[in-house]
């Protein structure tokens, strides 16, 4: 009975008398089903069949994975549905997608060709690790169901992301994985018991019919090791060969499969060594390295998944006769009040209507300090209520918060590679490629000498010369810093920043909310015309209730709302009270609307800010500022490294110079608007300095995001923190200060595994070379560099 054909998609046996095929790669391919012909014709006509080219692994078979139907999928085109899991960012739409189907590393290939091809599309971005696509498109032009749709046409099925799901996959990785590592350990022991029987030490008694059935058995129980537990690096290793870049999966394969090769020829034979006992060794030491720097990147991941399961299940709503309910959190709106009772977590960002306490925030800024909360002050959601009972009226819910804000940053630089990073995978790839030639010429050279040996003398020099030490030299001490940095109170949104600090001679600060609390008070107001303070006030506050600055908290509540407001960065607000056009601002800025010239500032300390209408000037208004305790410790730690110190601020009062003089900066400038303080720094890259620029406010966007590297306070505004490469949660500008010390430590902990795993292999490359290294101490050695790069790395968690 002839044996079926295997479908060329899919991997399952055509049946007989099967009309399905597709013409793919010049050829006639035989295909068992309308599903995989379907997609297969798919893939074809979309200029993707390279696809087949690279994969190391068949497809899923299309109908073995979940089916949809359309109506079913219409239903992600409503706004309803797409709420909890789509972010609307102007015309671009966003969200994340689990994918069903993925079987390699082509498979991300083809996902993420196909969709950035489709018209919409702005980018398409699949991790491979946890089967997580990012996608960001026009929904105007492309309709989420039709979306899903494309990805059904290529084979794979996609539903919203959602922690429960990823969880579950990824546990179910880990259990292969555990397995992997548990068959290997178990096998090598019994082959190592077998293999050594069969040494001239050990088989003084050993009859030939015995020696030849330990033969077997070793081959026998190395079978499984070599197919099921090492055959990750295998298909590794043809991905790699078929995409033309070379990993340590190649050498490794080299190594396992040559040895377990010309293990099988000596059992056959019944002469030389088995080194079956070699092969257990080794697979069991790489699996346990890559177990070990998968649960170090899981680490990572669960602080992250951490952030997201500090939401409480459940809360208290208050109905308007403030009777409590205790309610889900997705039944939960904005505008709500909600009770949070001591020692509760905090449902959703707000802001306290009753009650005064004090909220515990360190999970999020890294500040172990409960800080004070009374009402009118902001809440964020999963900070915890420490002393007494708070009335919350709800602002932000679900994706929106600024918890969910913090760790899609963090994802953003997890999924980046830092530069130095690239350049130490470029490194390991010619050392590989380096390494092959080398064993090809030994063994050549080694079978003019001794021909028996040639075999062995090449596997110890691959095994010996695996650059694992060398590609976990970069990646894992970056791990370790970002993650100690988290735990000061800054995160990291960019991957470039550690390397980046190494390289900074220019530090540019903005003064109010950066190098001062932010926390202004208001300490006289001056009227200037027939209105008194009283009523100044009001308008002032009216205007100011409407902006997000620091500045405006220190006007307090207005009894009236302004409209038409519109901000004015680096100069002020402009906007309508009780039909009144008013400005609040920079002295000039609010003078022009009267097309007066602005009154004299009397010479007192703090910022001034004037209120003015269409008719004049109405009033001058002190506000007062304190530094922060540690901005001293920053400017001196920006001294010691001799950078250049700039104060660059939007604000025009003598409050700048105060703050200068304080300090001991030089180089100090006020009443910048946003433009000009872009021009300031593009004047310096003109320089060729390497600029850190620190702000808060939304003047400082443009800086933050044209800076080599942009650190946004923790009390910015929302746009600043996506602009930077790095939020200061905690706003402790000391915290940046140990950052820059942390820069420095894990340079030089890189350079210091670098070093090592280059002057490792080096060294082990002429013994292993001259016959002097067995495979067997080959891979122990291999093993012992590679865990010395790793606890080298450690160090970093340790402050």
């Amino acid at each position: 009975m002839a044996t079926p054909l295997p479908c060329y998609h899919c991997g399952l046996p055509v049946p007989a008398g099967s009309r399905f095929h597709a013409v793919i790669l010049g050829e006639r391919r035989e295909l068992c089903c309308p599903g995989c012909q379907a997609v297969a014709e798919a893939i074809v006509a979309g200029g993707l069949e390279h696809y087949y080219q690279h994969r190391s692994e068949n497809a899923a078979n299309p109908q073995s994975l979940p089916q949809a139907l359309p109506d079913e999928l219409a239903l992600y085109d409503r706004s309803d549905v797409q709420q909890p899991f789509v972010e609307h960012k102007g015309e671009l739409s966003e969200t994340c997608l689990l994918i069903e189907g993925i079987s390699c590393a082509a498979c991300s290939w083809l996902i993420e060709k196909h969709l950035r091809a489709l018209p919409g599309v702005a980018s398409a971005q699949l991790n491979l690790s946890n089967h997580r696509l990012q996608v960001s498109w026009q929904d105007s032009q492309l309709p989420l169901s039709q979306l899903l749709n494309e990805l059904r046409r290529i084979g794979y099925a996609a539903h919203p992301w959602q922690a429960d799901a990823a969880a579950e996959q990824l546990q179910r990785e880990n259990r292969r994985a555990m397995r992997e590592l548990g068959v290997a350990g178990m096998l090598w022991m019994q082959v190592m018991m077998a293999s050594m029987a069969t040494w001239p030490e050990f088989n003084v008694d050993l009859s030939a019919e015995l020696d030849q059935i330990l033969r077997w058995v070793s081959l026998f129980l190395t079978t499984p090791i070599v197919f099921y537990c090492c055959g990750q690096f295998f298909r590794g290793a043809l991905r790699d060969l078929r995409t033309r870049h070379l990993t340590m999966d190649v050498s490794v394969s080299l190594a396992i499969g040559g040895a377990y090769v010309a293990g099988i020829w000596s059992t056959v034979t019944g002469s030389g060594e088995l080194y079956f006992d070699a092969v257990g060794m080794f697979a069991l030491f790489l699996l346990a390295g890559r177990y070990l720097e998968r649960r170090a990147r899981e680490r990572t991941a669960a602080a992250t998944a951490q952030l997201v399961q500090l939401l409480p299940a459940s809360c208290l709503r208050l109905d308007d006769s403030d009777q409590s309910q205790r309610i889900l959190l997705s039944e939960l709106s904005i505008g709500e009040r909600v009770l949070v009772q001591p020692g509760a977590l905090i449902p959703a960002d707000g802001r306290v209507l009753v009650g005064q306490s004090s909220v515990d925030e360190s999970v999020l800024t890294g500040e172990y300090l409960p800080q004070p909360r009374s009402p009118g002050d902001a809440v964020t959601a999963g900070t915890l209520n420490v002393e007494g009972p708070l009335t919350v009226e709800v602002q932000a819910l679900g994706d929106a918060t600024r918890l969910s804000a913090i760790v899609r940053l963090l994802e953003r630089a997890q999924s980046e590679k830092p530069r130095l990073a690239e350049i130490a995978d470029r490194v390991a790839q010619w050392f590989l490629l380096f390494i092959l030639l080398a064993a090809a010429l030994v063994g050549l050279v080694w079978l003019q000498i001794d021909s028996d040996r040639a075999f062995w003398v090449v596997l110890a020099l691959l095994v010996a010369t695996c650059p694992c030490a060398l590609a976990l030299a970069t990646p894992t001490a970056l791990t370790a810093a970002t993650g100690s940095l988290h735990k000061l109170g800054i995160l990291l949104t960019r991957g470039h920043v550690l390397e980046g600090l190494n390289q900074v001679d220019t530090l540019v600060l903005d003064k109010t909310g950066t190098l001062t609390e932010g926390r202004l008070t208001l300490s006289a107001i001056h009227p200037l015309g027939d209105l008194d303070a009283d009523a100044c006030l009001e308008l002032a506050g009216a205007l100011e209730n409407r902006s997000e600055h620091p500045i405006a908290r220190a006007f307090g509540q207005a009894r009236e709302a302004a409209s038409e407001v519109d901000s004015h960065p680096g100069l002020g607000l402009q906007g309508r009270v009780g039909g009144r056009l008013l400005r609040i601002g920079e002295a000039r800025f609010v003078s022009a609307l009267s097309g007066q010239s602005a009154p004299v500032i009397s010479g007192e300390h703090g910022q001034w800010l004037l209120l003015g209408d269409e008719t004049g000037p109405l009033a001058w208004f002190v506000l007062d500022d304190r530094l922060r305790e540690d901005a001293a410790q920053l400017i001196a730690a920006a001294r010691a490294r001799h950078w250049q110190i700039m104060l660059l601020s939007g604000d025009s009062s003598p409050m700048v110079g105060e703050v200068a003089r304080q300090l001991g900066i030089e180089d100090a400038r006020g009443g910048l608007t946003p433009d000009a303080k872009l021009a300031v720094l593009q004047g310096l890259h003109e320089q060729g300095r390497r600029v850190l620029m620190l702000g808060d406010g939304v003047n400082d966007v443009p800086v933050l995001a044209a800076a080599d590297i942009s650190v946004a306070m923790g009390s910015a505004s929302d746009l600043a923190k996506t602009s930077a490469d790095a939020v200061l949660l905690s706003n402790r500008l000391g915290s940046l200060v140990q950052a820059l010390h942390m820069a420095q430590r894990t340079r030089r902990i890189i350079i210091e595994n670098l070093s090592w795993a280059t002057l490792y292999n080096c060294a082990v490359l002429p013994f292993a070379a001259l016959g002097w290294i067995t495979p067997l101490w080959a891979a122990l050695g291999m093993s012992l560099s590679s865990l010395l790069v790793v606890l080298n790395a450690l160090r970093l968690t340790r402050q």
